[in-house]
């Protein structure tokens, strides 16, 4: 399986201390984006920031800056120069309480902005009130499916493509109470089987990768590749291919048999 080459987290800084070295319009954009966040912009003597932006222009001094930060213990992004970064800054498309990031561990830039202006076209604007009005309607849901399986499987059913709350449905935000009083039928038991093409998850289809991201059990033999499945749900459980099917929905992954041409006898004249 291959290795990402970062880990994807969304920092909490309202309130913290962040350093920003350096002037100038790169400098100026890094502390638009920490205030924006709530953060506190300051300088490089501060003693309680556990976080810093180094935005110089001058390659030694943004390295020995950088140095003399990481010395400290703080993380350190700095600007232009991903091989010194301890994290790199993502493009962001905000939708209210939804973040999404297009990052390419400093590959490009201009490449994460484009790939997040193509999502801005696909997402509704009204999909930060769905994720608001959903987080208001926990207790709800608690009352209603009282065990999280319950909870999780009437969730994927709502929010699946075509679903009530389907998340590119810009009417689905206004749909929650009604949903709540009048869910879709609790999900039975469903079995579904992938036939592979290869071992490369690039080769799955578009419903093949969304049945695996759905999935609540996993059948497969041992020499299924990691790569496949990876891209299911890491909490769905996985079981060998003779097992008794779970609730829910369940894949069973097979490899396609590979079709050997016939032979066919020489003629001879």
């Amino acid at each position: 399986m291959a290795v990402i080459h970062s880990l994807p987290l969304f920092h909490r800084i309202a309130g913290q201390r962040i350093v920003v070295a350096g002037d100038g319009d790169m400098a100026a954009a890094k502390r638009r984006l920490i205030e924006r966040a709530g953060g506190v912009c300051c300088g490089e003597a501060e003693n309680d920031a556990r976080l810093a932006f180094v935005a110089l222009e001058d390659a030694s001094e943004a390295e020995l800056t950088a140095a003399r930060l990481k010395a400290r213990g703080l993380l350190v992004n700095v600007a232009d120069r991903p091989e010194l970064c301890d994290f790199t800054l993502p493009s962001v498309l905000e939708r209210g309480d939804i973040l999404i990031a297009v990052g390419t561990g400093g590959a490009s830039a201009g490449l994460a902005k484009h790939l997040r202006l193509r999502l801005e076209a696909l997402l509704p604007a009204t999909l930060g009130k769905l994720a608001a009005g959903l987080a208001a309607a926990k207790p709800a849901l608690r009352a209603r499916w009282k065990d999280a399986d319950g909870r999780r499987r009437a969730l994927d059913a709502a929010l699946a493509e075509g679903g009530p709350l389907d998340p590119l449905d810009e009417r689905s935000a206004g749909r929650i109470s009604a949903w709540l009083e009048d869910p879709q039928p609790r999900p039975t038991s469903e079995t579904v089987e992938i036939v592979l093409a290869s071992d490369d998850p690039d080769d799955l289809t578009l419903r093949q990768a969304r049945l695996l991201g759905m999935a609540d059990t996993l059948r497969y033999d041992s020499a299924m590749a990691p790569a496949i499945l990876a891209r299911a749900r890491a909490d769905a459980v996985r079981n060998p291919p003779d097992q008794q099917t779970e609730a829910g929905l369940t894949v069973v992954l097979r490899r396609a048999q590979i079709s050997r041409p016939a032979s066919f006898p020489s003629s001879s004249k």
